[in-house]
């Protein structure tokens, strides 16, 4: 089920994403010392379930990055990427998936993926918003977002979801980024951009 926001609106928080991606290549590049592209081909604001759906199947085996966000806007960020992206990714960081190594690596990306966001979020609208150190759980994709929400937030009615490809040399490997913002989080996003 769509949301009611206009492609004005969507086209403001496709540019934050992209921003961050930006910032988030750049990272990502001096840590593994070579190129990387990440991209942010399109963003949608979903009702929260939709937006989980959207990920892939609540009950698919997974690997989360949570991170909880605090200060101007409380919410949660959560980076997923499926047992196959994570091997791809895994092995172009040069160590094991389903190892603790793996499982710190995916993390470490994922702060610097998430990080970048929430910056670029920060610096656009003048909010002053702080990152949590990230957690990484391979779980099901819904018992991850239920505990997320569980422990981070009182509710959220729509969630941005950012369909996102981060390239290394000739590898491709997609993730899917979801931000939940608190209750009515996205209208004050938008507001602050200048399109709400």
């Amino acid at each position: 089920m769509a949301t009611n926001y206009s492609d004005l609106q969507l086209d403001a928080l496709r540019e934050v994403a992209n921003i961050g991606s930006g910032n988030a290549a750049t990272a990502l590049s001096n840590l593994l010392g070579r190129p990387i592209g990440v991209s942010v081909p399109d963003a949608k604001a979903l009702p929260l379930a939709d937006a989980v759906d959207e990920l892939g199947d609540p009950e698919s085996f997974v690997t989360g990055v949570v991170i909880a966000v605090g200060g101007d806007l409380d919410a949660l960020v959560l980076l997923v990427f499926t047992p196959a992206e994570a091997v791809a990714l895994c092995r172009l960081l040069g160590v094991e998936a389903g190892s603790d190594w793996g499982l710190s690596a995916l993390g470490e990306v994922g702060n610097i993926l998430g990080c970048s966001y929430i910056t670029a979020l920060g610096a656009l609208t003048g909010m002053s918003i702080a990152p949590s150190p990230p957690e990484t759980v391979s779980d099901m994709l819904g018992a991850i977002v239920s505990t997320a929400l569980v422990a981070g937030l009182d509710s959220s009615d729509i969630a941005l979801i950012l369909d996102s490809k981060l390239k290394v040399g000739g590898t491709e490997s997609a993730f899917g980024f979801l931000f939940i913002p608190a209750v009515n989080g996205v209208t004050e996003l938008l507001g602050r951009l200048g399109v709400g």
